[in-house]
């Protein structure tokens, strides 16, 4: 069967407890439910394949179960741990100190966008039909790198450090 990533959007501590969400996930049917770390990050199998109608499920789930629901988008470990090997970061230089990230999307870009493109020390290096790779210099401004994204690639998106995604795609 199947085993998923569901990235939720907008998770913190304040607004989403780990173990509610877990038992939400299970009550929805799915087994082998863990979450990692405190962003909203829940690790499931699910013997159902269409990921819209999983995250249709997902989202109405929370909904009803939960004090809020979370715009979720979803991939298998298997497309994660693929990402990963492909090393998308490898071809591009960074500055020492580099943080990497990975935006999930939850559909495909409506225009084709000439990059790296580059703000106040964030830049996005590269894109796929479903991630987007960028890289900043934590400073004092703060995440800089979401507004770039935000700006470039609109609001419907949840990212992600390079490690997070290691670790979710090794749960």
């Amino acid at each position: 069967m199947p085993r998923y990533v569901a990235f939720l959007r907008g998770v913190s501590p304040l607004n989403a407890k780990m173990p509610a969400l877990k038992a939400c996930f299970e009550q929805l049917g799915f087994t082998d439910v863990r979450t990692l770390l405190s962003s909203g990050n829940v690790v499931f199998t699910s013997s159902r394949k269409s990921v819209p109608a999983l995250v249709q499920t997902i989202e109405s789930g929370m909904a009803s179960e939960l004090p809020r629901s979370f715009p979720t988008v979803l991939r298998t470990v298997e497309h994660l741990r693929g990402m990963l090997q492909a090393d998308p970061f490898s071809r591009f230089s960074l500055p020492h100190g580099a943080k990497c990230v990975v935006t999930f999307l939850s559909q495909p870009p409506q225009a084709s966008i000439a990059l790296p493109i580059e703000l106040e020390g964030a830049q996005i290096l590269a894109a796929t039909d479903s991630e987007v790779f960028s890289a900043y210099i934590p400073g004092e401004r703060g995440p800089v790198f979401m507004n770039l994204i935000e700006k470039t690639f609109g609001k419907n998106v949840t990212t992600r450090t390079l490690e997070t995604v290691r670790k979710c795609a090794s749960a």
